[in-house]
C-alpha cells in the first residue's frame, strides 16, 4: 500500500512540475490595466496629471510617439504613502509593447530615479518606440519608492506592422553597432537551457527516491538521518562544486571578452526644474462637499474670491485623471480619452463671471458615470474620507488659472 501511495505521489509531483513548466511559457494577452483597483485616495491625493497629449493614436512598428504633459505633486500627500523623494517616471503598458527611448522632466533627461517636491508642478515628455502590433492601453505612471506605481490616465494606441521587423540599434562606447533586440540571443537561450537542465537533473535525482509518505514515516520513527545516504552527499557536493565552477569560469571568460563595461546607473537626480506657474489670483474655500451615491455626483459648496484684474469663470474640475467640464466655458481639443472626459459633467448654481474683487458662494456639481466606473466613489469608504483635485478658471481671453482643492467628503444616500 505504501509503495502504491508513493507512486501516486510521484505521479502527482511530476504532473505538478509539468503544469508549472507549461505555465512559464503561457503569456496571455493583457488588454488594459488595473488602475480602477488602485485606491481612490491614491489617485486623488498624490499625482495630478493634466494637459496630457498622446502624439499618435496609431503608430507602426519601429516608429515613435510621445506622451507629454504636466503633473502636479499634491501638497496634501497622504500620510500612508511614502513621499516621492525617490521616484521614476514610467509608462504603464501591458509588457514590452513599446520601448522607452527617452524620458524628460523639466527639460532634463531622466534615465533614472528623481527627487520630486510636494506642491510643485513639473512638465514631462516620454519618447516611445513601437515594438509589438496590437491595441494597447498606454498610461502615464510614476513609480514611488515605498508608494508603488501611481497610474495616470490611459489611452488606446494601435500598433501596426510586424514584430519580426522590429530593430533596436545602438552604438557602444567602443564604436560597435548592436541590435539589442537580437544581440547575443543564442547565448541567452544557452544559459537558460543549461540552468533549467541542471535544475531538472537535481529534481530527477531526488524524485527517484521514495518521496512523501515513506519519508514522513521514517522521520516520525526517528530515522530521518537514514534518508540521506553517502551517495546523496556526494551528488550534492558534485552539484555545488559544479555550479561554482560554471559561474567562476563563465565570469572569467566574460570579463576577458568584454574588458570595457559601464555599471548600471542607479543614482538619484536632484534639483529637477519645476514649472514656474504664475501665482493664481483666484482663491477657493470649500465650505462643504458631499457625494450623492444614488446620483453618482459630487456636490461642493465653495466660496470663490477673484483677486485678479479680469472676470473669471469656473471651467473644469480634474481629479484622478477624470475631467469634469463646463462646456459653456471650456472644451477639450486634445483628444483626451473619452471614458475620462465628462464634457458636460460640471454644473454650477451660478457660473456667471466673477468680477475682480468679488467673492461668490456657489454650489458646484461634478456628475458622471466615471465616479462608479473608475471606482472613485470608493473614497467614501476610506477611513480618511477626503478628496482633492484641480480647478481651472478661465477669463474672457481664454487665459487659465489652476487652483488646488482638498477637503473632507461626506456621503449621502438619498
Amino acid at each position: 500500500m505504501n509503495i502504491l501511495k508513493d507512486k501516486v505521489a510521484k505521479l502527482s509531483f511530476v504532473a505538478l512540475l509539468i503544469t508549472l513548466t507549461a505555465a512559464m511559457f503561457y503569456t496571455p494577452t493583457a488588454s488594459a490595466h488595473g488602475e480602477k483597483s488602485q485606491a481612490a485616495f491614491m489617485r486623488m491625493r498624490t499625482i495630478h496629471w493634466f494637459d496630457l497629449n498622446w502624439s499618435k493614436e496609431e503608430v507602426a512598428v519601429n516608429d515613435t510617439m510621445t506622451i507629454s504633459g504636466k503633473f502636479f505633486v499634491f501638497s496634501g500627500w497622504p500620510e500612508t504613502v511614502d513621499k516621492p523623494e525617490i521616484s521614476f517616471l514610467n509608462i504603464g503598458i501591458p509588457g514590452p509593447v513599446f520601448i522607452r527611448a527617452g524620458s524628460w522632466i523639466g527639460g532634463q533627461l531622466v534615465p533614472r530615479s528623481v527627487s520630486l517636491e510636494l506642491g510643485e508642478t513639473y512638465e514631462f515628455k516620454v519618447l516611445l518606440k513601437a515594438r509589438r502590433p496590437g491595441d494597447w492601453h498606454v498610461h502615464t505612471m510614476l513609480n514611488v519608492k515605498g508608494g508603488g506605481p501611481i497610474i495616470g490616465p490611459g489611452k488606446w494606441v494601435t500598433v501596426t506592422g510586424s514584430m519580426g521587423s522590429f530593430v533596436n540599434p545602438i552604438t557602444t562606447l567602443t564604436g560597435e553597432t548592436l541590435d539589442l533586440e537580437t544581440y547575443n540571443l543564442s547565448n541567452t537561450y544557452f544559459w537558460h537551457a543549461l540552468w533549467y537542465g541542471l535544475g531538472l537533473l537535481w529534481v530527477a535525482y531526488w524524485a527517484r527516491k521514495p518521496l512523501f509518505i515513506p519519508r514522513s514515516i521514517a522521520v516520525e520513527a526517528g530515522k530521518g538521518d537514514s534518508l540521506i545516504t553517502p551517495l546523496d552527499k556526494k551528488v550534492t557536493l558534485g552539484f555545488a562544486v559544479g555550479t561554482i565552477l560554471i559561474v567562476a569560469v563563465s565570469m572569467s571568460s566574460t570579463n576577458e571578452k568584454y574588458p570595457i563595461t559601464v555599471p548600471l546607473q542607479a543614482g538619484l537626480l536632484r534639483g529637477i526644474k519645476s514649472l514656474e506657474l504664475p501665482a493664481p489670483t483666484v482663491a477657493v474655500k470649500i465650505e462643504d462637499a458631499t457625494y450623492r451615491v444614488p446620483g453618482r455626483a459630487m456636490q461642493m459648496t465653495m466660496t470663490i474670491t477673484n483677486n485678479g484684474d479680469s472676470p473669471v469663470r469656473l471651467g473644469e474640475f480634474n481629479t484622478a485623471g477624470v475631467r469634469f467640464m463646463d462646456a459653456a466655458v471650456a472644451q477639450d481639443e486634445t483628444g483626451y480619452p473619452d471614458d475620462l472626459l465628462a464634457e458636460e459633467g460640471l454644473t454650477s448654481s451660478d457660473n456667471s463671471p466673477i468680477a475682480p474683487g468679488q467673492s461668490k458662494t456657489i454650489q458646484v456639481t461634478a456628475s458622471d458615470a466615471a465616479w462608479e466606473v473608475y471606482r472613485l466613489a470608493d473614497l467614501i469608504y476610506d477611513p480618511d474620507s477626503r478628496f482633492a483635485g484641480l480647478l481651472f478658471f478661465f477669463d474672457a481671453a481664454g487665459n487659465r488659472q489652476m487652483v488646488t482643492i482638498d477637503a473632507p467628503l461626506i456621503p449621502t444616500f438619498i
